[in-house]
């Protein structure tokens, strides 16, 4: 009798479930019970999009040329403004022949992956890491090499460590700065000595910058005082723009994360390569939501800013307060919108008649306890780290964290 043969493919049914939609789905099906559960698992801004960018979008929908199929690689004025923000915000100069815009930043991931990846091909991958880039680089047949540095090294990876991870399958190092989930962002002269390294060794760069307008001041600093900029490693190292594919997205700097526009930008023959993948992938982002991201691009951008200095100061109550508890160890990010404690502190002792040992026993503690969650570092590497988005309201922020300090008073 023949053997059956599985009913989904091994290589789908190795992808790990997301941890972080895992959990905020958790949180939003316990409130819809009707209890008061506190979230700081969705890695979305609680900001409603800008009024400019939704108008542009309704004005769109009017426009029969919208209605219709249009280039799968993106729309020109689009990839124009795109290419215009790479150059304001990432010092490199390209042509629309270099952008594709994607589903979101997560499909602009994948496929820069899989344009890069043969079977085997390792990726050296600092950590914690965004829980998606795993399951990305496995399902482009690679294999992620993970590389990783804990709080006391402020979640920043070193040349010697990478040095140390590398073998004669290394073919590709993603570099994320501001970082997900940390917040950590590499200074101008550590950009640059990581760039040098990967330009040195021949080394792909996949840089993941969707989060690079969201930078932050020292806390002694003001509140919404201009951000420490986060270089782009092709601005610190120009010779490396022939093998990086920039990662970026709408997303999370105009609160447009339900819109699904984001886009890869790298050298021609890379981008050629990712365009046919995605004409038979997705074909062509919603038209609509491309002339929202187009009005987000180009037009006002002072509700940035608006959004930015709420992010800091909510970056400083949660800091401040989490440091306040006995067992953690909050680092002080200084880009997106997470913090990512050491709570190797709490782990081993008794909380509640429950004694956990592992930063996922301990999540499900809070959830169950104290009517909070986030989401355990084993989503991003090691166990003993949560992740708190700040991405919500003041007073909830400030209630949730109280609820910590009660819970392990």
């Amino acid at each position: 009798m023949t053997t059956p043969l599985p009913r989904v493919s091994r290589r789908i049914g190795a992808i790990a479930e997301s941890a972080t939609l895992k959990v905020d789905s958790k949180a939003k099906a316990l409130q819809a019970q009707g209890r008061p559960v506190i979230s700081f698992a969705a890695g979305e801004p609680d900001f409603a999009t800008p009024e400019h960018i939704v108008e542009a979008a309704a004005s769109a929908t009017h426009d029969p040329k919208n209605h219709r199929y249009t280039p799968a690689v993106g729309l020109p004025d689009l990839r124009e403004a795109i290419a215009a923000k790479t150059l304001r915000d990432s010092g490199l100069e390209v042509g629309i022949n270099q952008i594709i815009v994607t589903n979101g930043g997560k499909q602009a991931v994948y496929q820069a992956f899989a344009t890069l990846l043969d079977p085997g091909d390792e990726v050296l991958l600092p950590a914690p890491y965004w829980t998606t880039y795993p399951e990305a680089i496995k399902l482009a047949g690679g294999v992620p090499v993970e590389v990783f540095a804990g709080s006391d090294q402020d979640y920043l990876v070193t040349v010697e460590q990478l040095k140390a991870a590398r073998t004669d399958r290394t073919k590709v190092l993603l570099f994320v700065s501001p970082s997900n989930p940390t917040g950590a962002v590499y200074s101008a002269e550590q950009t640059t000595a990581i760039g040098e390294w990967a330009e040195a060794n021949g080394l792909w760069v996949i840089t993941d910058e969707i989060y690079q307008n969201l930078t932050y001041a020292s806390l002694d600093e003001p509140v919404g005082s201009p951000g420490a900029r986060a270089p782009s490693i092709v601005e610190a190292v120009p010779a490396l723009a022939d093998r990086t594919i920039l990662v970026n997205g709408v997303a999370k700097t105009y609160a447009m994360t339900g819109w699904r526009v984001g886009w890869m930008v790298g050298p021609v023959d890379a981008i050629k390569a990712a365009a046919n993948l995605q004409s038979h992938l997705s074909s062509n982002v919603s038209n609509v939501s491309q002339r929202a991201a187009i009005a987000a691009l180009t037009g006002p951008q002072d509700t940035v800013e608006t959004m930015r200095q709420a992010f800091d100061r909510r970056r400083r109550t949660i800091v401040t307060e989490l440091n306040k508890i006995d067992g953690i160890v909050c680092p002080t990010p200084e880009g997106a919108f997470y913090v990512y404690p050491d709570v190797t502190g709490l782990l081993g002792k008794t909380w509640g008649g429950v004694t956990p040992t592992t930063s996922l026993e301990l999540a499900d503690l809070i959830l169950d306890q104290a009517e909070v969650a986030a989401v355990p570092g084993e989503a991003f590497g090691p166990s003993g780290y949560l992740r708190l988005s700040y991405a919500l309201g003041d007073a909830n922020l400030l209630e949730g964290v109280q609820r910590l300090q009660r819970l392990f008073a």
